[in-house]
């Protein structure tokens, strides 16, 4: 690991207040903000910055339980504390994470044999080391990769190294860096490393910001109608022909006696662009939640593919080797002009998306640049038709540190609308429980609040109804979410997810049978506008 003494920036006041504090000095931060002196309470979130010399500095984590002897020239972001802490300059990254698996079936083994998994499923890594060593007393399992770099992504860090450190069978921290350059100081960095006795809780303090991308008038009309403070629920729906053919679809509306002015569709990477499908909704009155999701069609969903065809997708992308492809889809989006609800890679923190950093050897930022080269290309071509929706899955799989959904986030001018997704998958498949809405959105939008000042919409939801009282649910759903103001649009997911035998597994249909249709009919007149 090379490391040069260029500070990039400091991510919270207390690593500028390190920067600026004399030689030799330690900085206190108290849950998020330097705090030299003051009382201390059990639970606040401490940590420690002190130099070690002139050219290395300690950082002390006192909620999370380690000590980590580091390069002075890196910047500490402790931003989001409870998922990771992060040391970083112009070459090298270091990103410290703390699992936790006490209340889980999880192992430390199924972290470490699960988590390195890439290694297989992609044939786009060069295992450099695989082994087990000592480090803080512990057993410790490293996997050092590279990977081509990438043309589309400057300065791109494509060496890496994973350190695993079972503190227990069900904690583990992994020091996991990455560098423009090889790696070749890690076992300074391992001898640096110590734990500690915990104590606090440990916070996240981000707070990101209500930017808005490029628009043109009709679009920021349509955002301030739609997703302005005071504007009220819309229901949207996903109807598998729409907006294609709308005579289904009108067909569902004159039952329920109810229009939806929202459609959701999907489109794959190998897929043309939905020219005549955005027309057809835009003469009826309608606008689409056009989802594109970067992976060749046939094999959608990972955990089933029989192949890795997908898996090098998100490289082949930040290589430049489909600019063609996103210059043209740039190209139709600016002549349809319209107002477009853009969702791009939804539910990323999944182990069922090929574009999640579960196929990209565990780093997050290869999904965040795909976004913003994509973005920054459409805004060069200028594209000021769409609202960018950002939508990690409700519950991340898997559910480790490095697969956070905030991991994912590619910046708040980057993103209009902070999509929501959760089900009642109910419980045909193994794993699976049944849901109330009550155990999902409400704690969502408190937590999704708590770090985003963007207009929320639920981009698809819906309920099973093998596993119990879909009419209940369905119910108790329009009771709630009322109370959710933030919540702007919410799409309801009307079609049937099968089993890998064809077997229906989860009916999600509005019009399953009577009762379910004539349930929404009721509730759905308080919204007639």
């Amino acid at each position: 690991m090379t490391i040069k003494k260029t500070l990039l920036c400091a991510c919270l006041l207390a690593a500028l207040a390190f920067a600026a504090a004399p030689a030799f000095a330690a900085t206190v931060i108290v849950n998020g903000y330097p705090d030299a002196a003051g009382p201390r309470y059990d639970s606040d979130d401490v940590k420690t910055i002190a130099a070690d010399g002139p050219d290395h500095n300690i950082y002390t984590d006192h909620a999370n339980g380690f000590s980590l002897r580091y390069p002075a020239g890196m910047a500490p972001d402790l931003s989001l504390s409870a998922v990771r802490t992060t040391f970083a300059d112009s070459t090298t990254t270091i990103e410290i994470y703390r699992d936790d698996f006490a209340a889980t079936a999880t192992t430390a083994a199924d972290y470490i044999n699960y988590g390195n998994k890439f290694v297989k499923t992609s044939p786009h890594h060069t295992i450099l080391a695989e082994h087990w060593l000592t480090v803080a007393g512990r057993p410790a399992h490293l996997l050092a990769w590279t990977r081509p770099p990438l043309a589309r992504i400057p300065g791109d860090q494509n060496h890496y190294a994973s350190v695993e450190i079972v503190n227990n069978d069900r904690e583990v921290y992994t020091i996991f860096v990455k560098s423009g350059a090889p790696i070749d100081n890690l076992d300074d960095l391992i001898a640096g490393f110590s734990l500690l006795d915990r104590w606090g809780i440990a916070r996240n303090y981000k707070r990101f910001a209500s930017s808005v991308t490029p628009m043109n008038a009709e679009t920021k009309a349509f955002y301030d109608r739609y997703f302005g403070a005071a504007a009220p629920l819309t229901w949207g729906i996903f109807e598998p022909s729409a907006p294609q053919s709308l005579v289904p679809l009108a067909v569902l509306e004159k039952r329920l006696a109810f229009t939806f002015p929202i459609l959701l569709h999907y489109q794959m990477f190998d897929e043309h662009f939905p020219a005549w499908g955005l027309d057809n909704a835009y003469r009826n009155g309608k606008y689409v939640e056009l989802t594109l999701q970067t992976a060749r069609s046939g094999q959608v969903n990972a955990l089933w593919a029989q192949d890795t065809g997908n898996a090098g997708m998100v490289y082949a992308i930040l290589d430049g080797r489909y600019d063609d492809y996103f210059i043209a889809y740039a190209d139709k989006l600016k002549e349809f002009g319209h107002p477009v609800l853009f969702r791009l890679n939804n539910e990323m923190n999944g182990d069922w998306c090929w574009y999640s950093a579960f196929y990209t050897g565990k780093d997050a930022e290869m999904y965040k640049a795909l976004w913003r080269y994509i973005h920054d290309l459409f805004v060069a071509r200028g594209v000021d038709n769409i609202l960018w929706v950002w939508n990690p899955h409700d519950v991340s799989l898997p559910a480790f540190q490095w697969n956070h959904y905030l991991a994912y986030y590619p910046g708040d001018e980057y993103v209009d609308i902070v999509g929501l997704t959760g089900y009642n998958n109910g419980t045909y498949f193994p794993g699976e429980r049944w849901r109330e809405f009550a155990d999902i959105y409400p704690g969502l939008c408190d937590e999704y609040g708590s770090y985003f000042d963007k207009p929320f919409m639920i981009t698809e939801f819906s309920s099973n109804s093998i596993g119990g009282d879909k009419v209940a649910w369905i119910n108790a759903m329009f009771d709630q979410i009322r109370k959710l103001d933030r919540i702007k649009v919410a799409v309801w997911w009307s079609g049937v997810d099968f089993d890998q035998n064809g077997q229906p597994g989860r009916i999600y249909l509005i019009d399953e049978n009577e009762e379910i249709l004539d349930t929404f009919k009721e509730r759905l007149t308080e919204y007639k506008k």
